[in-house]
């Protein structure tokens, strides 16, 4: 694949296999193996639960690699993924997502060891399915019923995975663990975009610059 796109998804390939590492990583530590049936800081999930939902996001790259979107199916746009998504909106509102929580907390009951090594056995897969020719080059979200293109839909989950590391670093009381530039840099622009779309240009600059001008929350999410 030639040219500036061919470039940024080989980039956020090697973003994405260096993100889901580290998740694994922290997700292979004691001290979350320990904690696997208790509460984590996400309302409604489990810390295996959680661990699940964040480990994952891998298994849905490959997954959605492998398959070939339905005819007919919308592709639309990374900013317009996070404008129509349900969940955004519940999330938003303070709500959480209890239909989601539970396929995680039932996933989990595989066990630590069978999740960890599921996450291993996909991100053994990447290099193999992003090389794979794609055309049209986009991946299909069935539970949502559009797709996006590719590296969209990689931004998608390096942004799950570093938020989601975090709620479970916040859960079993480790350091929320630090990604490559190459990692952080892609969702922290996503994540701004998001916040913009939500809370407007004043807000952010404000919030970044003008402290003692801050109107407060600039949360994307």
């Amino acid at each position: 694949m030639p040219g500036a796109e061919g470039a940024r998804r080989a980039d956020l390939g090697a973003a994405l296999r260096s993100c889901t590492a580290v998740a694994i990583d922290l997700a292979d530590r004691a001290e979350v193996r320990d904690a696997w049936e208790r509460d984590s800081a996400c309302t409604g999930m489990t810390v295996g639960g959680l661990t699940h939902h964040l480990l994952a996001q891998v298994g849905h790259v490959v997954t959605g690699l492998r398959s070939a979107a339905p005819p007919g199916a919308p592709v639309i746009g990374l900013l317009d993924h996070y404008a129509d998504a349900p969940w955004v909106t519940a999330s938003q509102s303070g709500e959480t997502d209890p239909d989601q929580d539970e396929k995680d907390n039932a996933a989990a009951a595989a066990g630590h060891e069978a999740v960890v090594a599921a996450a291993r056995a996909a991100l053994a897969e990447l290099p193999g399915v992003l090389a794979m020719p794609r055309d049209p080059d986009v991946i299909h979200i069935p539970w949502q019923g559009w797709s996006l293109p590719t590296p969209d839909f990689v931004t998608t989950r390096l942004m799950e995975m570093v938020v989601h590391g975090d709620d479970l670093a916040a859960s079993v009381g480790l350091p929320t663990p630090e990604h490559e530039p190459a990692v952080v840099a892609p969702v922290l622009a996503l994540l701004t975009e998001v916040s913009l779309r939500r809370h407007g240009q004043v807000a952010l600059v404000r919030a970044l610059s003008r402290p003692q001008r801050a109107s407060g929350d600039i949360s994307a999410f």
